[in-house]
């Protein structure tokens, strides 16, 4: 029996867990925003850095929900008639092609079962919710700040290369 935590870590025992390890490596930038420590890492690779070394790490970690919009019983039944729709459209097209005739009913009776299906299945799942949610938002995870860390046979050379581009960004 194969285990998705066995043998993916090179190096590691056969048999052997492979758990969650923290990262390793020296500092070699910090950053507020990920796109800063993208940046640093993408200026590494265009001065043929060894980048393999290198790794970051966002700290601080913080589960950020925005929120988009009011949710009401129009959008609901308005948003379960389109998703049903292209169940319904993938479905007829399927049972089309498996047909004698080929025939444009099966597709729309496919469509037409699918907006069923989907502002039935809406329209259960937030009546079901008794109001405690009547907005929709967007989640995803963020960091307080972002690490660049380097193998220390390379992070001195790493730094300095950081160091030169944040010089050159004061600049301009």
């Amino acid at each position: 029996m194969s285990s998705p935590f066995m043998g993916n870590r090179p190096g590691a025992a056969p048999g052997l867990p492979n758990l969650p390890e923290p990262p390793s490596g020296w500092p070699v930038g910090s950053y507020d925003k990920y796109e800063g420590a993208q940046r640093a890492v993408d200026h590494l690779a265009d001065n043929d850095f060894p980048v393999a070394d290198v790794t970051i790490v966002g700290v601080d970690l913080m589960l950020v929900e925005r929120v988009i919009g009011r949710l009401t019983w129009g959008r609901v039944l308005a948003t379960g008639a389109a998703s049903g729709a292209w169940l319904g459209l993938f479905v007829g097209v399927i049972l089309s092609l498996f047909s004698a005739n080929g025939s444009i009913g099966a597709i729309l009776l496919g469509l037409g079962m699918g907006i069923v299906f989907g502002i039935v299945s809406g329209a259960i799942t937030y009546g079901a919710s008794r109001g405690r949610r009547d907005f929709t938002s967007a989640s995803q995870m963020v960091a307080g700040r972002y690490d660049v860390l380097c193998q220390p046979r390379n992070a001195e050379k790493a730094r300095d290369m950081l160091a030169k581009l944040a010089i050159g960004t004061e600049q301009t």
